[in-house]
């Protein structure tokens, strides 16, 4: 009878370590884990992988190889903001009703900078709207934790991240750009200043991966949303003066065109990759996503991640910084080409992905349903209501021919015009709100858009105007108004100043950055810490 009871009570004691041990293989058992990536301001061919010879960015190449790189990718819109709420929301900006970023003057105000246009630039929404199911508000309904570091930008306080569904927020708040610059003290006040010559981008890596490793899923039990959102790189553009050294030795080795700009629409456009202030700041930003990619696997996390890579529109060609040239691709941010609004767009999912490109044109609007599809998750149209899940197309499937739409009825910073554009299949179609003019293109056949052949495809171009302007009333998208103050001659010597003076400048910038003896007097934007 001993002998029975201890083998019994050998027995229950075994099934209880198994029974343990089943419940802590089963607390790690969780969804996948989510790792979303944006930068701003990043052209499509600001990457190595993509095509620039100038750039290295060999940590997002290595994400690339590993992704599947959709390179017919959108942004929602061709600036910042709307782009952002896209993300957000699953919705197309005439929709969710922020059509510029939030700061812009329209109306009447757009004239208070000497600015003089056909159009006055309509009113547009200034703060994302709390009734909106956000992408994190619908992820951690799902169980997740989330966290949010970096660029929000989608109004004022009282709609920060965590008033739109983050649990954690460091570093996001109403600003568009790097307030201080991308070395510390930071003029930040969701980012503590630890140390001064601090890099921005690596301090947001930093925070992401802390927050990664403080809330492992492999010990809770419970999956993570981490939303990475680089100030970089937007500008003012900076680095440190051992990476401008690099870049300015590689310009030279390659060889300095004289001319790096041309005169287009309105402003000065860059045409040529060769500055290097702005190829160290695109490397910075490549170092820091991959000190987060190395966490992930340190943290044993890298097989159940999935990890997204993506910008919220086109390189600066022209306004602002003028850092970069998107060619092959016409234009950049803040235009109505492919330049504005085409981006890097990779998802890696483990085990899955390895480097294919699919062609099938998406919209960063797609993301909301996806990972909700990719996860397990209910999916939700009456939100996503301008996305839909990839998840068809990472197994050879195919989606639903449909159009991909943006609405932007404002001149912006950058040289752009007033327009609306549709694309279906391989035809872009784009029109102006100035003078109801309309383009056509065949992306396949002419992806610099050089071929306007609306004039050979009426019925096309008639067909898409009409879809284009049906959603456009469905959504009760609000438009430009004609000024009654416009004068075309002032409008002309704003023209010819840009042609002539601006571009000069912009001319003697670019040269004064390559020149062997470039010091900009600041300790290189305080990444030189001196004891003096």
């Amino acid at each position: 009878m001993r002998r029975y009871l201890a083998i019994t009570l050998c027995i229950c004691a075994a099934l209880s370590i198994s029974c343990k041990n089943e419940v802590a293989k089963e607390k790690k058992v969780v969804k996948p884990n989510v790792l979303f990536i944006l930068a701003d301001d990043l052209g499509y061919h600001d990457l190595s992988f993509a095509g620039s010879k100038y750039y290295e960015t060999p940590n997002i190449d290595k994400l690339a190889s590993q992704s599947a790189i959709f390179d017919n990718g959108y942004a929602a819109c061709q600036v910042c903001s709307p782009s952002r709420a896209s993300i957000m929301s699953g919705k197309f900006p005439a929709r969710h009703g922020i059509t510029d970023w939030i700061g812009a003057r329209s109306g009447e105000t757009w004239r208070e900078k000497n600015r003089h246009t056909k159009l006055l630039p309509a009113e547009y929404e200034h703060v994302l709207n709390k009734d909106f199911v956000t992408l994190p508000e619908a992820l951690k309904e799902e169980g997740y934790k989330t966290f949010f570091a970096g660029k929000w930008h989608l109004g004022d306080k009282g709609s920060w991240p965590e008033d739109h569904g983050f649990d954690i927020n460091i570093g996001g708040f109403d600003a568009g750009g790097p307030r201080g610059g991308y070395y510390g003290p930071f003029n930040n006040p969701k980012l503590e200043n630890k140390k001064d010559g601090e890099n921005l981008s690596m301090r947001l890596a930093s925070e992401t991966v802390n927050f990664l490793s403080k809330n492992n899923p492999n010990q809770t039990g419970q999956p993570v949303f981490a939303f990475l959102s680089f100030y970089a790189v937007h500008g003012p553009i900076q680095t440190t003066q051992e990476k401008w050294s690099k870049y300015r030795a590689k310009a030279e080795k390659q060889g300095i065109p004289e001319n790096g700009f041309e005169m287009r629409n309105r402003l000065p456009m860059r045409v040529v990759q060769d500055n290097p202030v702005y190829g160290g700041l695109v490397e910075t930003m490549d170092d820091a996503v991959g000190s987060v990619l190395k966490s992930l696997k340190t943290l044993g996390l890298d097989e159940n991640t999935i990890v997204i890579f993506t910008s919220d529109n086109g390189g600066v060609s022209a306004g602002d910084s003028f850092s970069t040239s998107n060619l092959p691709l016409n234009g950049g941010k803040g235009y109505q080409f492919e330049g504005g609004i085409r981006e890097p767009y990779l998802l890696k999912i483990p085990n899955v992905t390895k480097g294919e490109v699919i062609s099938e044109p998406v919209s960063s609007t797609d993301f909301y349903p996806t990972l909700l599809d990719l996860i397990g998750g209910e999916q939700r149209p009456q939100e996503h209501q301008d996305g839909v899940s990839l998840k068809p197309l990472l197994s050879g499937g195919k989606l639903s021919e449909r159009a991909l739409i943006w609405h932007y009825p404002h001149y912006g910073n950058q040289g752009g015009d007033p327009s609306g554009i549709i694309r279906r299949g391989d035809w872009k179609l784009i029109h102006y709100y100035e003078d109801g003019k309309e383009e056509l293109y065949n992306l396949k056949s002419d992806l610099s858009e050089k071929n306007n052949v609306a004039s050979n495809n009426p019925e096309r171009v008639k067909k898409l105007s009409a879809e284009l302007f049906t959603y456009l009333k469905n959504v009760n998208a609000k438009f430009p108004t004609k000024d009654p103050l416009y004068d075309v001659q002032k409008e002309a010597e704003v023209f010819k100043k840009n042609a002539t003076k601006l571009l000069k400048n912009r001319e003697k910038e670019r040269k004064k950055y390559l020149n062997p003896d470039f010091d900009p007097k600041n300790n290189w934007w305080g990444s030189k810490v001196t004891n003096d």
